[in-house]
């Protein structure tokens, strides 16, 4: 009789923190404009794909609103919190929207001054 050996799956769980964040845009204008942005950030990767464009960001990454505007060509006020929702499709980590930027952050610890995260254990 042979023994047979299977080898390990790569679609395995991990559920070891992988130190990553990030979001899916509409391959729109809006969304290349933002793309465009968080090309320039060290800790980013775009990925551009037909119908969508995938940022996947190391630790924390800010989308600056002004930036955006920049990058637009038009005046301040312009890009904001609602415009971004309209242009992301979906993400993953931790997401606070402020007045002026949005923050991604990988691990819910960094972001526990944002969103009411209590650090401390229950007793």
């Amino acid at each position: 009789m042979t023994a047979f050996k299977t080898s390990e799956s790569p679609f395995k769980a991990d559920n070891t923190a992988s130190n990553m964040c990030g979001f899916t845009l509409m391959n729109s204008q809006v969304g290349v404009l933002i793309a465009n942005v968080l090309r320039r950030l060290d800790n980013v990767k775009v990925q551009d794909l037909p119908s969508m464009i995938r940022v996947d960001g190391q630790g924390k990454f800010e989308l600056v609103y002004a930036d955006v505007d920049e990058e637009a060509g038009e005046e301040e006020g312009w890009f904001n919190a609602a415009e971004f929702e309209e242009a992301m499709s979906t993400h993953y980590g931790r997401m606070v929207h402020l007045d002026d930027k949005t923050i991604m952050f990988a691990n819910p610890e960094d972001a526990a001054e944002y969103i009411d995260f209590d650090l401390k254990p229950v007793s």
